[in-house]
């Protein structure tokens, strides 16, 4: 993967509360390094030896939204133009599950129209991720 030329962002309902975005933002996170692992840098060892894990070796912004604008985004998303981009979205219905069969199964009777995004994280080309993204605020 080219570091350079590559970004990724998440977008999170600005109007959730701060322990939803919190959980949103980890559950998008971890689902990325699964399906990236090469943004996952190496190992690293303190001065005293210690061993801390690699982290993300690319920043990742946490952008604000609403939940129409993710939607308006997820929606672009489906578009051939887009196929490209790594895609993690997070939904109330995802969100409400407590074990991941009754997601699958849940997620198998629902129309995407009918999903409420909690968050979406969005990784691949700069240049399209910032098309898509650029202009929007980060969320403090």
């Amino acid at each position: 993967m080219d570091l350079q030329n590559e970004k990724c962002v998440m977008i999170i309902d600005e109007n959730l509360p701060l322990g939803i975005i919190a959980n949103t933002a980890a559950i998008m996170g971890i689902t990325l390094g699964k399906k990236m692992p090469d943004v996952v840098g190496e190992d690293v060892r303190d001065k005293n030896g210690n061993e801390h894990l690699g982290i993300v070796a690319l920043p990742v912004p946490i952008l604000k939204g609403t939940a129409g604008l993710i939607r308006e985004i997820r929606e672009k998303l489906y578009e051939p133009a887009y196929s490209d981009l790594m895609v993690v979205d997070f939904s109330e219905l995802a969100q409400g599950c407590n074990v991941y069969e009754e997601f699958i199964d849940k997620m198998n009777l629902t129309e995407e129209q009918e999903l409420q995004y909690l968050g979406i994280a969005i990784c691949g080309a700069r240049k399209k991720v910032n098309k898509l993204t650029g202009s929007m605020p980060l969320l403090r």
